[in-house]
């Protein structure tokens, strides 16, 4: 039974990490390029939290109550992004760091290479 429980939440997972927007979104910024889109991308909580927002009123005024479900999805992806935004600057940071130690170490070996055919 928990064999199976798990199995559902890892294929449950795999799907909405491939198939959904936001999740292919943060995927792309996690990337090396994309690590310089994570401040913008906190932009995408704005209309996020209006949704919420809209849905919420909608609500109090004798909607449906399955319009909660929609309200954390939209929160849910809210955080998501406002989360992200700091994460990508700390991993631009560590990615930078590491290539300048990189370009270092090379232009050391090329510069004793160039010592040693003198």
């Amino acid at each position: 039974m928990i064999r199976q429980l798990w199995t559902l939440s890892v294929r449950t997972r795999a799907f909405l990490r491939r198939y959904m927007p936001t999740n292919i979104l943060l995927d792309a910024i996690r990337t090396r390029r994309g690590l310089k889109w994570g401040i913008p991308a906190m932009l995408l909580a704005v209309p996020y939290l209006l949704a919420a927002s809209t849905l919420t009123a909608l609500i109090t005024d004798d909607g449906p109550g399955c319009l909660n479900l929609l309200v954390l999805l939209c929160l849910w992806n809210t955080m998501k992004f406002i989360i992200m935004g700091p994460v990508s600057l700390i991993l631009l940071a560590r990615v930078r760091v590491r290539e300048a130690v990189a370009a270092r170490a090379q232009h050391r070996t090329t510069t004793e290479l160039v010592k040693q055919a003198i």
